[in-house]
């Protein structure tokens, strides 16, 4: 009986969904969601995040789930997965059931042991372990010795063969090429992120696996082979929750989405008639407009403010070989290229976070790598791809998230007397400060004594930005600004990164895996490839010559590279 039903529920894209009319009754059995939510809040801190938030899950869907950053979907997530901040803050309305079952889980072991997995945005991979290693991490394969005929089970060994083939068998599974020996500090961002993926899906009894912004860090072909691995897993009865905010891969993948907005369900529905702008509208509560024209208006540039010659930098995963250009002072310099080629390396290096050698030059003077204080000293910021690892101080607020940089480089925000003797912060200052940076980027918080790990992704990520700003710099490096920021969202910052070059002359060198960002907002884009420049085009060149620049195929003159 068990088959035939399988059969009946088991379709082209993967399951019978709860829209459609038989999914109810199949040959007169009442089929029960694998997750069924209701009437779900939430609120922290008097800031009501989640309303009445109910929907369900059958076994086997895929369910993409959007909503802006700041809607909610994070903390419907933690209910979920029963994360401590839940339970720490007062707890929730409403009930979940599993399998027909009401849960409520204290932590989320309980959530593991019930066959929910979970891969978070940011990483929670140990980078000393091989690939293998991460994926049957506290479920690692034992083998006795004579040992343990005296001792006891302590004195079990680790298995190493059978925990490789286990590594390897979920990492074909997914259907990636990568080797299960390698260590995650030397990976690709892009192979760290199917590592978290087959270790959510080797676990035994998993039911639901929850993804949360999984192709953020992807390029198209790894998030290709994604989406596929999805369509493969739901096939096997897995039921997946796809959080992203690209909203073309939601209709792909998914079978059903539902929109997030101010903490409520603005829209349900199937994906086969969904569009892009549709979804988008129902994110924003308002109608998105066509995206406005560039600037054509042919923008003068001075001399070149920074040159990098053969610079190389050692950045696990990111590694640059021997990269040359120069940027001209009050441009927008893109960087682009696959990921794992090299382009969040030259950041990286130049601001002195790895290894590097070569020569970079600011305003004719020289900047020690391998230094941080050297670049920030000259007057050189950078927005780091990594805000939790680099970019924020999670358990501080978001006032002096915003003023530290400022406060520890130049003196500003402090107060001093007896000739400098005593120096104390001015609160009044930075309260202002974080005022204004809040309003002009739109960040969701209860105030500005918030902390920053209270924040969705998106809204850190814009505290991120807000830090570089405030130390008015004259040159920004910044890596992946987007990264995690939804569709109502990424124009904003895009705006902001584009009036502060405007406003105040700030030089800016933007790197992105996003082709078409780059191509919106920026003067020049260098494509990186293999650790070099494969060449350097204009926003306006066609999208087939940066392809072809991506993949290696083709090389601009030298002139070009090197103007």
């Amino acid at each position: 009986m068990a088959e035939s039903l399988k059969s009946v529920i088991i379709g082209d894209r993967g399951i019978l969904t709860p829209s459609h009319p038989s999914y109810t009754e199949v040959k007169g059995m009442t089929m029960e969601p694998l997750l069924r939510i209701e009437g779900v809040g939430k609120a922290y801190f008097g800031n009501r995040v989640l309303k009445d938030v109910s929907f369900s899950l059958a076994r086997g869907e895929i369910l993409g789930l959007v909503g802006e950053n700041g809607a909610g979907k994070s903390t419907l997530m933690n209910i979920l997965f029963g994360m401590p901040v839940i339970r720490e803050t007062g707890g929730f309305e409403g009930k979940i059931y599993l399998d027909g079952e009401e849960i409520a889980f204290s932590n989320p072991f309980e959530a593991l042991d019930a066959g929910i997995g979970m891969v978070h945005q940011e990483f929670s991979l140990i980078p000393g372990f091989s690939a293998a290693e991460n994926i049957v991490l506290n479920r690692e394969s034992m083998r006795n010795n004579l040992l343990v005929e005296v001792f006891g089970d302590r004195l079990r060994t680790l298995d190493r063969g059978d925990i490789f083939l286990r590594g390897r068998s979920a990492i074909e599974k997914l259907g990636v090429s990568i080797d299960a020996d390698m260590l995650v500090s030397e990976m690709p961002v892009g192979h760290k992120q199917f590592t978290e993926i087959a270790r959510e899906i080797e676990k035994a009894g998993t039911k639901l696996l929850v993804l949360d912004e999984p192709t953020a860090v992807l390029t198209e072909s790894e998030a290709a082979i994604l989406l596929e691995s999805m369509r493969r897993l739901a096939a096997e009865g897995i039921s997946i929750i796809f959080i992203s905010h690209r909203l073309q891969e939601v209709i792909d993948a998914c079978d059903r989405f539902i929109v997030l907005r101010d903490g409520e369900v603005v829209k349900e529905s199937g994906t086969e008639q969904a569009d892009v702008r549709e979804i988008a509208t129902a994110m924003v509560g308002r109608k998105m407009g066509v995206e406005e024209a560039r600037e054509e208006e042919g923008r003068a540039f001075g001399e070149a403010v920074l040159t990098a010659e053969q610079l190389w930098v050692d950045m696990p995963g990111e590694t640059v070989r021997d990269v040359s250009f120069s940027v001209r002072r009050g441009e927008i310099f893109g960087i682009g290229g696959l990921a794992g080629q090299g382009k969040l390396g030259i950041a990286n290096g130049i601001m002195g976070l790895f290894p590097a050698g070569g020569t970079v030059l600011f305003e004719g003077k020289p900047i020690t790598l391998d230094d941080p204080r050297s670049a920030l000293r000259a007057g050189i910021a950078f927005v780091s791809e990594d805000r939790r690892g680099v970019g924020l101080l999670l358990e501080e607020p978001i006032k002096l998230n915003i003023a530290f940089t400022a406060l520890q480089m130049q003196d500003r925000f402090l107060k001093k007397s007896l000739g400098g003797f005593l120096t104390w912060r001015d609160e009044a200052a930075i309260d202002e400060l974080a005022r204004e940076y809040i309003e002009s980027l739109a960040i969701k918080c209860v105030d500005a004594d918030q902390r920053a790990q209270e924040l969705s992704g998106g809204n850190q990520q814009k505290i991120c930005l807000a830090k570089a700003f405030a130390v008015r710099p004259k040159l920004l490096f910044v890596s992946e600004p987007t990264r995690g920021i939804d569709v109502g969202a990424k124009k904003l910052v895009l705006d902001t990164i584009r009036r502060h070059n405007r406003e105040y002359g700030t030089t800016i060198i933007m790197t992105s895996s996003e082709l078409e960002e780059l191509r919106s907002i920026c003067d020049r884009v260098a494509v990186i490839q293999e650790g070099r420049v494969a060449g350097i085009l204009p926003p306006t060149a066609d999208r087939a010559e940066f392809g072809m620049l991506f993949l290696g195929a083709s090389k601009v003159s030298e002139k070009e590279v090197a103007s």
